[in-house]
């Protein structure tokens, strides 16, 4: 069992990487003109990984806990499933979000 948590955490992990690669799909592919698919492309992912690593991340220096954390979680997670859906991928936005949702159940449940 405790082989299966481990996995899980590894999941955790890549879902945190892919939501950051699909944070700068989304604002490479959603905006018009040069310079805002820039700001966006890489603003957006950048923007997501400093506030997840302030307020969720295991060793943030202000980590948050309870409703909180569980609505950072929902914007962090959830919105890169959004994100896939207005980009035309429906098929793995329906994916990434089922994966996300297994693991937070999981992770909620052993009190990862």
């Amino acid at each position: 069992m405790e082989a299966i948590k481990m996995i899980n955490l590894g999941v955790r992990f890549l879902l945190e990487i892919l939501a950051l690669v699909i944070f700068g799909y989304w604002g490479f592919r959603i905006s018009q003109g040069t310079m805002l698919k820039i700001g966006l492309g890489i603003g957006t992912p950048l923007l997501a990984a400093v506030i997840w690593g302030m307020f969720g991340s295991p060793k943030a220096p202000y980590l948050l806990s309870g409703i909180p954390f569980f609505l950072l979680e929902i914007i962090i997670f959830g919105f890169p499933a959004i994100a896939l859906y207005f980009t035309g991928k429906h098929g793995l936005a329906f994916i990434y979000g089922l994966i996300t949702v297994i693991n937070l159940v999981l992770l909620k449940v052993w009190k990862q």
